[in-house]
C-alpha cells in the first residue's frame, strides 16, 4: 500500500510539473496575442507535417534497429517488427507514467520473444547512457556553430532579471522550481525511509546487475559501426524534423540549420523535464525561438505544434503497436 501511495504522489508531482510549464508558457498572453497565435496556426504550411511524421516514424524505426543490435549481442533473436512495436509502446506509456514505458516495452518484448525482462532492461540502461552522451555532443555542436548563442542565453536568463515587470516574476519562477526540487527530494527520502535496509540493498544490487548486463551487451557487440551509424541517422532525423518544422511558419522559414540544432537541444531537455514533454517541450522551444527574434505568439504556436505532431505520432503508433504485439505468444 505505501508503494502504491508513493507512486500516486510521484504521478501527481509530474502532473504538477507539466502544469507549471504550461503556466510559464501562457501566463502573460493577452487577447491580441491569442489572436496572433491563431493567425500563425491558420497560416502554417500543414502539408509539411507529412514529411515530419515520416521522419519521426523513421527515427523510431532506427531506434528499434539499434536496440535490436544490443539484444542480439546477448545471443537473443528479435524480429525488427517486434522491436519497433515495443519502442512505440514504451513511448506511449511514458506519456502517462514516466519510466514505466521502459519497463512496459521490455515486458511486452519479453512476452513476445521469451527473453528475460531483466536482460532487456540492461540494454535500455546502456541506450539511455549512450543517448545522454550524444545529447551532450549536440549541446557542444549547437554552441560551436553559434558562438554568440551563449551570450544571448546569459542575457535572457540572468542579466535581464533586473529589468522591470513582468520579468521580475522570474524570482517567483525560481522559487517554484526550488520548491519542486525540494518536493522531489523529500519524496525520494520518504520512499527510501519506508523500505527496509535489506530491500534497499537488494534494489541497488538489482540495478547494478542490470547495468552490468547492458555493459556486456556493448562489449560483445560486433556490429559497432552499424550501431554508431544508426545512432547518427536517428539524431539526424530529430534534427531534420525540427528544420522542416521551421519551414512551416512564415516567421521562422528563414532560420537555418543552426537554429534546428538549438531546437533539438532544447526539445530534448523538454522531453526529459516532464512526462511526454507536456508543457516543458513547448515552453523551452518557445524561449529558444525568442532568442532568434521570433515573436512570442509565433514562438508559442511553433512549440506547441511541434509537440502535438510528435505526440500524435506516438499515440497513433503506440496504439497500433499494442494491437500488433499485445497478447501474442513467442514465435516457434
Amino acid at each position: 500500500m505505501p508503494v502504491r501511495n508513493s507512486k500516486s504522489w510521484s504521478n501527481l508531482a509530474y502532473a504538477a510539473l507539466a502544469g507549471f510549464f504550461i503556466w510559464l508558457s501562457l501566463r502573460h498572453l493577452n487577447a491580441n496575442q491569442w489572436v496572433e497565435i491563431r493567425s500563425a496556426l491558420a497560416q502554417a504550411r500543414y502539408l509539411l507535417i507529412i514529411p515530419v511524421i515520416a521522419i519521426l516514424f523513421l527515427s523510431h524505426w532506427v531506434r528499434a534497429l539499434r536496440w535490436r543490435l544490443l539484444i542480439e549481442s546477448m545471443g537473443q533473436k528479435v524480429q525488427k517488427r517486434d522491436a519497433f512495436y515495443a519502442v512505440l509502446i514504451g513511448y506511449l506509456v511514458n506519456q502517462a507514467v514516466p519510466r514505466l514505458g521502459e519497463v512496459m516495452k521490455c515486458s511486452m518484448l519479453g512476452k513476445r520473444t521469451g527473453i528475460a525482462v531483466e536482460k532487456l532492461i540492461g540494454t535500455i540502461l546502456l541506450e539511455r547512457l549512450f543517448d545522454a552522451c550524444c545529447l551532450l555532443v549536440f549541446f557542444g555542436l549547437t554552441l560551436a556553430i553559434q558562438p554568440d548563442l551563449y551570450e544571448r542565453l546569459m542575457d535572457t536568463f540572468f542579466r535581464s532579471s533586473s529589468t522591470p515587470a513582468p520579468d521580475n516574476d522570474r524570482g517567483i519562477v525560481f522559487w517554484i522550481i526550488g520548491l519542486l526540487l525540494i518536493g522531489f527530494g523529500l519524496l525520494i527520502w520518504w520512499r527510501l525511509r519506508r523500505l527496509q535496509t535489506d530491500k534497499v540493498r537488494s534494489r541497488f544490487n538489482q540495478i547494478k546487475k542490470q547495468f552490468i548486463e547492458g555493459l556486456r551487451a556493448i562489449q560483445h557487440l560486433r556490429a559497432r559501426g552499424e550501431f554508431l551509424l544508426l545512432t547518427l541517422i536517428m539524431w539526424l532525423c530529430y534534427l531534420g524534423g525540427g528544420y522542416i518544422g521551421l519551414l512551416a511558419f512564415q516567421d521562422t522559414q528563414h532560420l537555418g540549420i543552426p537554429v534546428a540544432f538549438s531546437i533539438l537541444s532544447a526539445g530534448s531537455v523538454g522531453m526529459i523535464a516532464s512526462p511526454g514533454g507536456i508543457g516543458a517541450y513547448a515552453y523551452l522551444i518557445q524561449k529558444t525561438m525568442e532568442l532568434y527574434g521570433v515573436q512570442q505568439a509565433v514562438a508559442i504556436a511553433f512549440g506547441w505544434l511541434l509537440w502535438l505532431v510528435q505526440t500524435g505520432v506516438i499515440v497513433i503508433g503506440g496504439l497500433a503497436s499494442f494491437a500488433g504485439i499485445a497478447g501474442k505468444r513467442k514465435d516457434p
